[in-house]
C-alpha cells in the first residue's frame, strides 16, 4: 500500500508539473504568477508527503530479511529485483527527459514572450510615428490652404504694381520671394509625406513578418507540447505497468520469504550445538596460534642452518671444480705445447709492458689492453672503441717478472746442450720493452744473461760425463750492413756465406768468436759488444736501437763414455723496433735508419707469409736479417718469438699490427727440430778441440753505440740500469 501511495504522489507531481507548463505557455500577466505560486505551494506539500512515504519505505527495507537457503523462489526473486532496478533506472531516465522537455518549453516560452514584447514595442512606435506624420500632414494641408487663399491678392497686386511706383516693385519682389519660399516648403512637406508613407508601409511589412513568426512559434510550441504529452503518457503507462508487475512479483517473493523464514528459524535451533563445537575448536586454534611464533623461529633457525650448510657444500664443490678446471687447463696447454713442438710450429709469447711516465697523461695514455682471468693465452685489445681478441701460446701481464718470462723459455734453451738449434727473437714497436726483456738491468737481468747462466749450471751438473765448450759471437745489422760487435774493426762489413761442407748451413766468415768459461767472461763479452751497438734518441724512445742485434751461443759437447759429440746453437735476436716516421720524428740519418729497419721487418713479414702458405720459394735473401735467420726459420731449429706490446691508447695501431703478425707467425709449421750429434773414435777423444767449419749466426744481446754515418759511439756497460723499454 505504501508503494502505491508513493507512486500516486509521483503521478500527481508529474501532472502538476505538466499543468504548470501548460499554464506558462497559455497564460500571462499577474493571474499566471498567482496560479504558479499556488502550484509551487501544492508541489512542496506533495514533495514533503512523498519524502515521508519514502522514509517509511526505506525503514521497511532496512529491516533484515533472513534469506532462505532452500527456497525455490530465490532465483525468481533475484530476477524481480533486477527488473525493478531496471524500471527504476528507466523512471530516472524518463524524469531526466521530462526535465529536458520542460527546459526546452521554458526556453521557447521565454523566446515567445520576448517576441511579443518586441511586437508591442514596434506597434507603439508605429502608432506614435503615424500620429506624428498625420499631425505634420494636417499642418501641411493647413499651410497649403492658407497659401492658396492668399495668392489672388498677390497676383492682383503684382498686376497693379507694374503701373505704380518703384516702391511697390520692391514689395512685389519680396512677395514673390516669399511665395517661392512657401512653394519650396510645400515641396519639402510632400517629400516628407512620401517618406512617411514608405516608412508606414515598411512598418506594415515588419508587423506581418512578426505575426508570421509568432504564428510559427505558436504552432511549434503546440507541436512540442503535444509530443511531450504523448511521451509522458506513454512513459506513465509503461511505468505503471512495470510497477504493477514488480509489486505483484514482490508480494509473491515476500510470501515465499516468510515461509522460508520459519524454516530458517528451525534450522538455527539445530545449529546451536554445532556453533558451540566450532567455538571450542576456535579457542583451541587460538591457543595454538599464540605458540606459533616460537615454533616458526625454531623452524627458521633449522632451515637457515641447513641452507648455510648447503651453501658451504656448494662453495667447496665449486672450489674443487675450479681447481680441476685449472689443472685440466694446464694439462691441455701442456699437451698443446707438446703438439706444437712435434709439429715444429714457432711458439709465440706476448709480454705487455707497464704504463710509464714517458707515456704522458690524458686519454691517449689510458690502458687499452686487458687479459682473460681464466686463460693466460688470451689478450684483448680495445682499438677504436672495438674489442679485438688474440690467442697466443702465453701472455704475460705488466706484473710478470723477468724470472716468469725466463721460466717459459728455459726448457727451450737447455735443449741446445743436447745438440738442437734454438732461436729466440724479440719483436715489437720501438719503446715496447724488447731490450728490457732480452738484456734487462744489472739488478734484474733478461733472457740473454739468464740463458748463459743456465747453460753454465747445466754444464757443471754434467761435467762428470760430458765435456762442453761454449763460444759466443755478437753481430748487428745496421742499414742492411752486417758488422762484428766483438771484432777489432766493428765498422768492417761482413757477408753471409754457405758452408763449403755441403750441409747447406750458413756462416759469416770473419765473425769473431770468444770462448767463455764463466759468468765473468760473459759479462766482459756483453760489455765489449754493448759499446759497439748503435742506438739513438727519438721521440718514441730515448735509447732507440737502430740495428738488429744477434747473440750467437755455440755449445759443443762430448760424452766421455760413448764418444757421442753434439753441437747446439742458441741464437738470441733483439730486433730493432718498428716505428712510424711521423711519430718518431726521425730526420736525416735517423730517417734512413728507420727506412732500413722497416724494410727488413717487412721482408721478415714476407718470409712468414710464404712459410705460412707453404710456398715453394721463400724470399729469405730479400734482406740481410731474413737471410741470417734462414736456418732458424727453415725447419732445422726450435724457434720462439717474444712479441712486446705497449698498452697505452696512442699505440693501439702498432699493438694491433704486432699481435696480428704474432698470430701469423704462430701458425707457421717448421717441422720437428733435428739434433746434431755424431759418434767419434776413442783414439780421437784425447785433446779434442773444436774447429767448426761453419758458424750460423742469429739472435744477440743489445748494446748501445753508433756506427760511422751520423751516429756516435759511446762506451757503456750491459749492467747499467735500463728502463723497461725497447
Amino acid at each position: 500500500m505504501l508503494r502505491k501511495q508513493v507512486e500516486h504522489l509521483k503521478q500527481k507531481l508529474i501532472s502538476q508539473a505538466q499543468e504548470v507548463s501548460r499554464l506558462r505557455s497559455e497564460l500571462g500577466g499577474t493571474d499566471l504568477e498567482k496560479h504558479r505560486d499556488l502550484l509551487i505551494v501544492e508541489n512542496e506539500r506533495l514533495r514533503q508527503e512523498m519524502r515521508r512515504c519514502e522514509a517509511e519505505l526505506q525503514d521497511m527495507r532496512a529491516k533484515p530479511a533472513v534469506p532462505c537457503t532452500g527456497c525455490e523462489h530465490s532465483q525468481e526473486s533475484a530476477q524481480l529485483r533486477d527488473k525493478l532496478s531496471q524500471l527504476q533506472l528507466e523512471v530516472a531516465e524518463n524524469k531526466g527527459l521530462l526535465s529536458e522537455l520542460n527546459l526546452e518549453v521554458q526556453q521557447k516560452t521565454d523566446r515567445l514572450a520576448e517576441v511579443e514584447l518586441r511586437l508591442k514595442d514596434c506597434l507603439a512606435e508605429k502608432a506614435q510615428e503615424e500620429e506624428r506624420l498625420s499631425r505634420r500632414l494636417r499642418d501641411s494641408h493647413e499651410t497649403i490652404a492658407s497659401l492658396r487663399a492668399q495668392s489672388p491678392p498677390v497676383k492682383y497686386v503684382m498686376k497693379t504694381v507694374e503701373v505704380e511706383s518703384s516702391k511697390t516693385k520692391q514689395a512685389l519682389s519680396e512677395s514673390q520671394a516669399r511665395n517661392q519660399h512657401l512653394q519650396e516648403q510645400v515641396a519639402m512637406q510632400r517629400q516628407v509625406l512620401k517618406e512617411m508613407e514608405q516608412q508606414l508601409q515598411s512598418s506594415h511589412q515588419l508587423t506581418a513578418q512578426l505575426r508570421a513568426q509568432i504564428t510559427m512559434y505558436e504552432s511549434e510550441l503546440e507541436r512540442a507540447h503535444g509530443q511531450m504529452l504523448e511521451e509522458m503518457q506513454s512513459l506513465e503507462e509503461d511505468k505503471n505497468r512495470a510497477i504493477e508487475e514488480a509489486f505483484a512479483r514482490a508480494q509473491v517473493e515476500m510470501k515465499a520469504v516468510h515461509e522460508n523464514l520459519a524454516g530458517v528459524r528451525t534450522n538455527l535451533l539445530t545449529l546451536q550445538p554445532a556453533l558451540r563445537t566450532l567455538t571450542n575448536d576456535y579457542n583451541g586454534l587460538k591457543r595454538q596460534v599464540r605458540g606459533f611464533p616460537l615454533l616458526l623461529q625454531e623452524a627458521l633457525k633449522s632451515v637457515k642452518a641447513e641452507i648455510g650448510q648447503a651453501i658451504d657444500e656448494v662453495n667447496s664443490n665449486n672450489q674443487e671444480l675450479l681447481r680441476k678446471y685449472r689443472r685440466e687447463l694446464q694439462l691441455r696447454k701442456k699437451c698443446h705445447n707438446e703438439l706444437v713442438r712435434l709439429k715444429g710450429n714457432i711458439r709465440v709469447i706476448a709480454r705487455v709492458r707497464p704504463v710509464t711516465k714517458e707515456d704522458g697523461e690524458g686519454p691517449e695514455a689510458t690502458n687499452a689492453v686487458t687479459f682473460d682471468p681464466d686463460d693466460d693465452s688470451i689478450i684483448h685489445l680495445l682499438h677504436k672503441g672495438k674489442p679485438v681478441s688474440f690467442e697466443l701460446d702465453k701472455v704475460f701481464s705488466p706484473k710478470a717478472s723477468q724470472q716468469d718470462v725466463f721460466q717459459e723459455v728455459q726448457a727451450l734453451i737447455t735443449s741446445c746442450i743436447d745438440g738442437f738449434n734454438v732461436c729466440i727473437f724479440a719483436y715489437g714497436q720501438t719503446g715496447a720493452g724488447k731490450t728490457y726483456t732480452m738484456e734487462g738491468t744489472l739488478e734484474n737481468p733478461g733472457i740473454n744473461q739468464r740463458a748463459l747462466q743456465l747453460l753454465f749450471s747445466e754444464v757443471q751438473e754434467k761435467a762428470s760425463d760430458w765435456e762442453y765448450t761454449i763460444t759466443v759471437s755478437a753481430a748487428e745489422i745496421y742499414n742492411e750492413v752486417l758488422r762484428d760487435l766483438l771484432g777489432q774493426e766493428p765498422q768492417e762489413k761482413l757477408e753471409i756465406r754457405l758452408c763449403p761442407d755441403g750441409s747447406g748451413q750458413l756462416y759469416v766468415p770473419g765473425l769473431t768468436e770468444f770462448q767463455v768459461q764463466s759468468v765473468e767472461d760473459i759479462n766482459k763479452v756483453f760489455e765489449f759488444g754493448h759499446t759497439n751497438r748503435t742506438t739513438e734518441f727519438t721521440n718514441l724512445n730515448e735509447h732507440s736501437s737502430r740495428s738488429h742485434a744477434l747473440l750467437i751461443v755455440t755449445v759443443h759437447g762430448v760424452d766421455g763414455s760413448t764418444g757421442l759429440r753434439t753441437t747446439g746453437k742458441l741464437n738470441l735476436v733483439d730486433l730493432a723496433g718498428s716505428e712510424r716516421v711521423g711519430k718518431s720524428g726521425a730526420e736525416g740519418s735517423r730517417l734512413r735508419e728507420a727506412q732500413h729497419i722497416n724494410k727488413s721487418l717487412s721482408a721478415l713479414g714476407d718470409v712468414i707469409a710464404a712459410l705460412r702458405s707453404r710456398q715453394g720459394h721463400v724470399p729469405f735473401r730479400n734482406s740481410k736479417l731474413t737471410y741470417l735467420l734462414q736456418d732458424s726459420l727453415s725447419g732445422d731449429s726450435k724457434t720462439l718469438m717474444v712479441v712486446q706490446v705497449s698498452p697505452v691508447e696512442k699505440n693501439t695501431s702498432e699493438t694491433l699490427y704486432s699481435l696480428k703478425f704474432a698470430e701469423r707467425v704462430r701458425s707457421v709449421e717448421l717441422g720437428p727440430g733435428s739434433r746434431r750429434a755424431e759418434l767419434v773414435s776413442w783414439s780421437s777423444q784425447e785433446h779434442l778441440e773444436w774447429e767448426p767449419a761453419c758458424q750460423t749466426p742469429q739472435p744477440s744481446a743489445r748494446a748501445h753505440s753508433a756506427p760511422g754515418s751520423g751516429t756516435t759511439s759511446r762506451p757503456g756497460s750491459i749492467r747499467r740500469k735500463l728502463q723497461p723499454s725497447a
